[in-house]
């Protein structure tokens, strides 16, 4: 045994004399002293010593483990030690270097505008509701009063999935799950991406954002929706905009409208922006349908309301007087740069 214990100590001496990291050092330490290892052997052999031989043989054992993990620690820590200076050496800075030049990101002239829109109507009292992308064709179309035959449910306008399943065409889906869930006063807007089934051009896309704004109370009159949308373009614009509301038709309101907004570019006399006419469609807005209302589970002998939508690729183009709408989308940085 004592043979063993001293065979043992000059093979661990000669390896460690042969190793050149610490990782080494510590793959050394594992393979002797280890719960597989020589020295644990030693323990287990001791049951064949006698009672007289154990307490002298298990001593010996123990004084070996315990010089083993000496040498082994002392090891590792010179190894640690130099790696670490040399890396030091390597990976040093050279602080007379010029510093790289750091680039922030911005927010998308979009989402920008998202969130200014936001904001404003937040501040007059609406909340934010999200609605899915991918809805069903009763809550993008039959919930909403469209006929069977509108010609927005055929093909060539919307992304149909299923025959009943399809990417939502406007962010009016939203309407019909919030009166489902909440009780008037409703006070909502909308905002999210829609998708449209038409050819990519200058002035159109498969897919753009819109905020949709909805009001249900009792009382609500057409001259609400009417002073509403004269707060919330002045505000947006940052001053007192000149308003004209057009007679139109949307399936989910009754009466309904086109919003028009005097030209900020040339204040109403005409230019190449507004195709000389003095004014830019911004929005569609009427009072809500009793149709939808009765849908939605809310009685329209007792209640009404008002809802309008825009689209902000267009409001994005007018603000920035910008021409292509694919601008937006084409990740320019020569573009992007400019907000």
């Amino acid at each position: 045994m004592e043979e063993k214990i001293l065979s043992l100590k000059h093979a661990f001496q000669q390896e460690l004399s042969s190793l050149h990291s610490s990782q080494d050092v510590e793959n050394l330490k594992v393979k002797y002293l280890g719960k597989k290892g020589p020295v644990q052997d030693l323990m287990v052999s001791l049951r064949s010593c006698t009672p007289e031989e154990r307490p002298l043989l298990g001593k010996q054992i123990n004084d070996l483990k315990n010089e083993l993990s000496e040498l082994c620690d002392q090891a590792f820590s010179g190894f640690l030690q130099a790696e670490l200076s040399s890396r030091m050496e390597q990976e040093k800075i050279d602080v007379t270097l010029p510093g790289r030049r750091h680039f922030f990101g911005r927010k998308h002239p979009i989402i920008r505008l998202r969130d200014e829109v936001i904001a404003i109507l937040s501040s007059m009292g609406f909340s934010v509701q999200y609605g899915p992308d991918m809805d069903s064709d009763y809550y993008n179309y039959e919930g909403l009063n469209f006929p069977a035959d509108h010609p927005a449910r055929d093909m060539q306008d919307t992304f149909y999935i299923t025959n009943n399943l399809l990417l939502r065409s406007h962010t009016s889906n939203t309407q019909l799950r919030v009166m489902e869930s909440h009780q008037p006063p409703i006070r909502i807007i909308a905002p999210g991406t829609v998708y449209r089934n038409e050819t990519i051009s200058a002035r159109s896309h498969v897919f753009f954002h819109q905020v949709e704004g909805l009001y249900v109370d009792k009382n609500v009159s057409f001259a609400d929706l009417l002073s509403t949308m004269d707060e919330f373009w002045s505000k947006l614009f940052k001053t007192h905009v000149k308003t004209r509301f057009r007679p139109s038709y949307f399936p989910f309101v009754e009466p309904g409208m086109e919003v028009d907004i005097q030209c900020s570019s040339c204040q109403g006399s005409g230019c190449r922006l507004c195709k000389h006419t003095g004014w830019l469609e911004v929005a569609g807005a009427g009072m809500v349908h009793p149709e939808v209302l009765k849908n939605g589970g809310i009685d329209p002998e007792v209640y009404s309301g008002f809802a309008w939508g825009m689209g902000l690729e267009r409001l994005a183009m007018l603000l920035y007087g910008i021409k292509d709408i694919r601008l937006f989308t084409e990740n320019d940085l020569r573009f992007l740069e400019q907000f």
